[in-house]
Order: structure tokens, then sequence, then C-alpha cells
């Protein structure tokens, strides 16, 4: 079976999203609309804003469609297995993306960041930031929701960089968000209040930065690079937000999901177990930091520069 389908019958791949509720979420699914057509490839769409069962229904209809082939973003690592197991009894090959399922006997390809090591590496190149200060810093981090297994390696990346540097970092406040805005800025409100001394934030999510930043605006303390009384700023995802925080100097780093890479390796994933070729069960996104030193040379690969 050639790779795109016949010249008559083009494939068709169902992208089942649980939300749209980010920028990295709409990026990513207009990457999969350019990559398909790149491909001569159809896509059907579903939306489950959220809703677990929706999903379900939402991917059995894919089925009952009898796509070639099926994207999946999870609500979460448990909810998705009963679809895999759908899409495995259909004989339809099934890819997750950017959020892996649970361990279980049901069969799927996961394409995910490394949010660990992403993490891990873009603290890391703030904390060397931090030392040419010379002085210690106290840090805020803002968690997003631990149902999300994603938020959970971006914290877990977060401490173990921190842990490295006792000199240079006191992690004094530590911000549950569950994803959420007012949640988020709330929760930096409180912790200025109680260490004015701030000056260090990392957020698991670039879509919080409006939260930060509008706390940060409200003490005084919205600082360029450079400038005296900055506070060291960094976040994970590559939004917008955040390439315009990184151009107008105000952002030191966050780490890229390679938003590219990871759609490219979802729909190959699908042709090789289409062509019975070997595909692994988790392809991994290294992702890259991005910073002031490099941003010229990076920004063409972050989705959120893209107009």
């Amino acid at each position: 079976m050639p790779a795109s389908g016949s010249a008559d019958k083009p494939l068709t791949i169902g992208i089942s999203f649980e939300t749209l509720q980010t920028g990295f979420w709409v990026a990513s699914l207009d990457a999969f609309q350019a990559e398909l057509a790149k491909r001569n490839m159809k896509m059907i769409q579903a939306i489950a804003d959220g809703d677990a069962n929706r999903q379900i229904e939402q991917v059995k209809n894919f089925i009952t469609r009898k796509v070639d082939g099926i994207v999946l973003v999870p609500k979460d690592a448990k909810a998705c297995i009963p679809i895999i197991k759908a899409a495995n009894a259909a004989n339809i090959p099934i890819v997750l993306y950017n959020r892996p399922p649970d361990k279980s006997d049901a069969k799927a390809v996961a394409v995910v960041a490394d949010n660990f090591a992403l993490t891990k590496e873009t603290v890391t190149y703030m904390i060397g930031e931090a030392k040419r200060t010379g002085r210690k810093h106290k840090a805020m981090l803002l968690i997003g929701d631990l149902g999300d297994i994603n938020a959970i390696g971006r914290r877990d990346g977060f401490e173990a960089a921190a842990k490295a540097a006792p000199d240079v970092l006191d992690v004094v406040a530590r911000v549950p968000t569950e994803w959420n805005q007012e949640k988020a800025q709330a929760g930096v409100v409180n912790a200025l209040q109680a260490n004015p001394d701030i000056s260090f934030i990392f957020t698991s999510s670039d879509f919080l930065f409006p939260s930060i930043v509008s706390a940060l605006k409200s003490t005084g303390k919205y600082k360029k690079v450079g400038e005296p009384g900055h506070v060291i700023l960094g976040g994970f995802d590559g939004d917008a937000t955040a390439y315009q925080m990184l151009a107008d100097g105000y952002l030191d780093a966050t780490g890229v999901q390679d938003v590219y890479f990871e759609v490219e390796a979802c729909v190959k994933a699908i042709l090789d177990a289409r062509a019975d070729k070997p595909v692994e069960d988790t392809i991994k996104d290294p992702g890259f930091v991005i910073h002031q030193g490099n941003l010229k040379e990076k920004a063409p690969r972050m989705w959120g520069a893209k107009k």
C-alpha cells in the first residue's frame, strides 16, 4: 500500500484533541492540518472540551467511519485506555500526541516531549544566569495540574535542577495552578506578598505568563534582563507570549516543545504501522531551550514565533 494512500483515495486520519485551551494545542492542530495536507492525506477532527466520555464517543465515530489512523490527545492517562483498545479491535493504528497512556495491554505509540529533561535543562540555564549575579536567589515554581503526567515531569525536572544548586536557589514558593489562570495569579500574588524578595520564577507552562507578569507589574518587579531588580523568568512550551517576552527582553529562557517534530513523528508512526514496519512504543521529543543568547538562531523552529 502506498504510504499516503492511492491517487484515488487518500488516507483519512482522525484527530481527537481533549482541549484547545492553550496556544500549544491550537498550534499543534494547525501543524497536523499542514502536515497531512502536504502528504495528500485527509483529516477529520473532534475536540472533547475536557470530557473523557465525549472523547470516547468521538473516537468511536472515527472507527465507524473507518479512518486509516487516529491521533489522540487524551484527557488523562487512564481514560484513554478504552479508546486505544477500541482502535486495536478495529485494527486502526493509534498514536497519542504529547500525553502518554498508563501501562496496559492496549497497543499505542506515544509521541511525547521529554518533560523532565527539557525542564531540567531550562532551569539549569536559568541557574547559570542566577550565578552570574553573585548572590543567592529565592525561587518560585508554578506547578501544573498533577493529573497531567506532563506537569509531573516538569515539576520533577525543576526540583532536580534546584536540588543540584542549593548555593544558588532557595525555593520558597511552590504554587499549585491546576492549569488555571486565576488560581495561578492568586498564588503568585500571595507568594510575592509572603516573599517580596523572590527573584527567580519558573512556570510549568508559558500560558501562565500573563498571570506572572500581572503580579510582577503590580509590585514594580517586571524588569528587563540586565536591569536592576530583574526577576529571572523561565517557562515551558514555547508559545507566542514567551516569544514576545524573549524578543522584548523580559524572559530569560523557555523550554520549547518541538511541535513540528512531534506532529511529523505521529504521522510517520501511523504510516509505518500501516506498512507493518517496526514502531517504537514511545518517541521522545528532546525539544530545545531558547534564551536571549540563541534567540535569532532558534526562533524559526519555535512554534510560538510563527505569525
